[in-house]
């Protein structure tokens, strides 16, 4: 009899890939973030689904107080080797969202970087964690769009889902995020050089949002 359930084919990925000595996406930071942080005043910043930690490493450098969170405890392992190579202090919890008790109105910025969440549960993530954002507060969000199939198909080593209704829209984050005042909104080609695992052409959608009103 097969016990596993749908998510442990998803977590053992993760894990062997985390599990390497080399870091899967680099340990350099995402150019959306790098760029859109510098914008915001220091303070508390959430990053999920954070893999081995180089955004969440970043930010912490440059002075934020960071608390990331991964289902993967290998890649928890390698952002705390990042954080200790670079004289920073991340809170880096391992576990699902829905598990985890982060407080409501906790944090003055979301970094949602390639946070590519199960169909069936994406939107539902996103509605929850703007719970833990406070009003004001600013989501920093870069992942692939819909349209980036056309780009795996051309070539793999780019990486992401393969999967249509794991990746995203701009209509779906206005869905997502009704209440923010949107800053920036765009599907746009870039070239990535991440790593091992995102290397080439993608078609990825930016979102920048500054929260208005709690999300009743």
């Amino acid at each position: 009899m097969n016990n596993k359930k749908p998510n442990d084919d998803i977590l053992i990925k993760w894990n062997n890939r985390y599990s390497k000595a080399e870091y899967a996406y680099g340990e350099n930071p995402n150019d959306h973030l790098k760029a859109q942080i510098k914008n915001l005043p220091v303070g508390e910043i959430l990053f999920p689904a954070e893999g081995e930690g180089r955004n969440a490493v970043y930010a912490a450098k440059m002075g934020w107080d960071v608390t990331a969170f991964d289902m993967s405890k290998e890649g928890k392992k390698k952002a705390m080797q990042l954080a200790e190579k670079n004289k920073v202090t991340i809170d880096y919890k391992v576990g699902k969202l829905e598990n985890l008790e982060f407080k409501k109105e906790e944090f003055d910025a979301i970094a949602l970087i390639y946070a590519h969440f199960a169909a069936e549960v994406k939107s539902q993530y996103h509605k929850e964690l703007d719970k833990y954002l406070k009003v004001g507060g600013t989501i920093i969000f870069e992942a692939f769009s819909k349209n980036h199939i056309a780009y795996q198909a051309i070539n793999k080593k780019v990486g992401g889902p393969n999967s249509i209704a794991v990746l995203f829209s701009k209509e779906e984050l206005k869905a997502d995020f009704p209440n923010y005042d949107i800053i920036e909104l765009e599907e746009r080609e870039i070239e990535l050089n991440d790593g091992l695992y995102h290397i080439g052409k993608a078609s990825v959608i930016r979102f920048v949002g500054r929260k208005k009103t709690k999300n009743l």
